[in-house]
């Protein structure tokens, strides 16, 4: 995915927007294999309420500093379900101005889309169940796990 991004933004300087906390190993393992400048912003936005099902309702927490406008955006997500955060996200960031705007996903669950979006990017294709490590959380536990895992009840 690296290369593919590399290739992509050859002749620009991207800027990685990363959607904390699950995408940050992501970010960090993504950026390090990009060739080309880039920088990195971030965002803390929520869709779960401790639970494993999104409320479908997106919070910002923690806005962007950086400003966008005339840049190409790469926004990184650990995980696209629903894709109603990844749609809220774009719909915000679109206002904002950018000249281009893709997503880069670690994993996408298509099986629990109710909302078509783009993905530029995509690491893995994963069935219908929750997973937690290497970010992704349940209640806040288990991000540091060294792997990703299935989540059962």
């Amino acid at each position: 995915m690296g290369n593919e991004i590399s290739e992509v933004y050859k002749d620009s300087t991207p800027i990685f927007v990363c959607i904390l906390k699950g995408a940050y190993p992501f970010l960090a393992d993504l950026t390090r294999c990009v060739s080309v400048d880039h920088e990195v912003d971030f965002m803390a936005v929520s869709s779960y309420d401790g639970g494993t099902q999104s409320t479908g309702v997106v919070k910002i927490e923690k806005d962007l500093k950086s400003n966008i406008t005339n840049r190409d955006v790469i926004l990184v997500e650990d995980i696209i379900d629903s894709g109603l955060t990844v749609d809220n996200l774009m719909e915000l960031l679109q206002t904002r101005n950018p000249r281009s705007l893709r997503v880069a996903a670690l994993l996408d669950k298509k099986p629990a889309r109710t909302k078509d979006v783009p993905l530029h990017f995509v690491g893995f294709e994963i069935p219908e169940e929750f997973v937690i490590g290497y970010g992704l959380d349940y209640d806040e536990k288990y991000r540091n796990l060294p792997f990703i895992g299935i989540m059962k009840a």
